[in-house]
């Protein structure tokens, strides 16, 4: 069945249906409390011709801010939160698990500081039991779980694309440096660099191997993952699996359903194929095209020359050495599913061809500064690259126990400082209230420029707060 009324004039094809799970048939009363009665067709969209952001913006919006229920799935009494498909060791009576979850029924209930798709105050922080597949505690004890504040998603769209471009470039050294090699027959090594930001170097032998000893801040397969704190996921769309299943117990066909565990009801709650392909990427695609954010604008001229004045001493301390003003950004083409995806979730090879997302038509994007390449450049303040952050004498930004995906326990992904005006409270934790906190938290990698900034005076420190205060979530 066609949902005419979600279609608008001129679209071709039926790319909004009826949902296909259990209950496609029903004929739902108006006040229904199901939130996910409608599905999109990948293929067809694909196929038609019609723009799939206006086809799936709206249609991600409403399941962003979707409350979900019961009778959408929610819940998953026979598995856990765990990345992999996982079977919990015993029942939970509980519905909602604050610390192991399901821990939210909807994703606007977190991202929502100052408007849907931001941060979250510390009341939403979530648990992160990275191997405990099967956790089951009720303390917030570190030696269980990380806990994380809720970071804003504006502006995820560019990091993505930019991660893509970057991990391409430096994949295509590492092909150049392997074809060296095995010219020479001797050992070639290459430093690896893109956009301007080093990821060590990487050392080629005649008979194919590498040496990754020396890679800095990037995992040795060379993906870049810009995104959760520690930098461990490679698109929004694994983010968004596995955030489905974790906190809201909505499992996606995707990763759950019968190719990769042998049932279309792997958590056992009676509701099968709870999220389809199509509904992933309307969620995708409206974290894809939020707005990057900007700068506050009509600001007192006391407070706009501080912010001018804190920006230089904000380089000249070294701050911008990690968070970098802007990386150049080839393409505004979203690829959905992209080219990085892996096991578990749709990937390129799974589809006749992959919606493009052309970001360039949006409205904020068009207003987004170019170089003299034509590049658009992202002013994310950030460099997409772990760095060791914590240390012996400063621990604060250090304080999780458990490392995730092998990635070190005081090593964290640069903090894009775009939007930073909007999103207080501060650190991995959401436990820092002040931007002169979370600064003088820096430790290892980030010690001089601590030092640096513990060593000006008032007006200088107020500069610097003045800049990053500016530096907002404008819509």
């Amino acid at each position: 069945m066609i949902l005419s009324s979600a279609l608008k004039p001129g679209f071709s094809v039926a790319v909004l249906l009826a949902a296909t799970s259990a209950f496609a048939n029903e004929n739902l009363a108006p006040w229904t409390e199901r939130t996910i009665i409608k599905d999109v067709d990948l293929q067809a969209l694909a196929a038609s011709g019609d723009d799939p952001i206006e086809v799936l913006q709206p249609f991600g919006e409403t399941l962003f801010e979707a409350k979900f229920t019961s009778l959408d799935g929610a819940g998953r009494p026979d598995a856990t939160g765990a990345i992999v498909p996982t079977k919990v060791r015993r029942r939970s009576h509980l519905s909602f698990q604050r610390l192991a979850g399901p821990d939210a029924n909807a994703c606007a209930s977190c991202h929502n500081e100052p408007v849907m798709g931001g941060a979250g105050s510390f009341t939403t922080n979530v648990f992160v039991s990275e191997g405990f597949e099967s956790a089951d505690f009720d303390t917030i004890d570190p030696q269980f779980s990380n806990e994380r504040n809720t970071n804003a998603i504006q502006g995820a769209g560019l990091i993505e694309l930019l991660a893509r471009e970057m991990t391409t470039d430096l994949r295509g050294q590492r092909s150049a440096v392997l074809k060296d090699a095995r010219a020479s027959g001797k050992p070639a090594t290459t430093g690896l660099e893109t956009k301007g930001i080093s990821f060590g170097s990487l050392t080629a032998h005649p008979d194919g191997t590498l040496d990754v000893s020396e890679l800095d801040g990037i995992d040795d397969d060379l993906t870049l993952r810009p995104f959760g704190q520690k930098g461990v996921f490679a698109s929004l769309r694994q983010f968004t699996v596995n955030a489905m299943n974790d906190h809201h117990g909505i499992q996606a066909n995707e990763r759950f359903g019968t190719r990769w565990t042998g049932t279309d009801d792997f958590d056992a709650d009676g509701f099968s194929r709870e999220f389809s392909d199509g509904q992933i990427s309307a969620l995708v695609t409206w974290q894809a095209t939020l707005p990057a954010p900007g700068r506050k604008t009509d600001l007192p001229e006391v407070w706009e020359k501080a912010a001018a004045r804190g920006e230089l001493i904000f380089d000249e301390i070294g701050c911008t050495s990690c968070h970098v003003p802007a990386l150049p950004l080839d393409s505004l083409i979203f690829q959905d599913p992209g080219p990085f995806d892996t096991a578990g979730t749709l990937r390129q090879s799974d589809v006749d061809r992959p919606l493009a997302l052309d970001l360039a038509t949006l409205e904020w994007a068009k207003t987004l500064p170019r170089d003299d390449k034509g590049r658009v450049l992202v002013p994310l303040f950030g460099d997409l690259k772990r760095h060791k952050i914590a240390d012996a004498a400063n621990d604060t930004l250090g304080n999780e126990l458990l490392a995730q995906r092998f990635v070190a326990r005081d090593v964290f992904i640069t903090a894009e400082l775009w939007g930073i005006g909007s999103t207080a409270p501060y650190g991995h934790r959401g436990d820092l209230t002040t931007l002169d906190e979370v600064i003088l938290a820096h430790g290892g990698e980030a010690t001089d420029s601590r030092k640096a900034y513990s060593g000006l005076d008032e007006l200088g420190r107020q500069s610097i707060i003045a800049f990053l205060r500016s530096l907002e979530i404008t819509e």
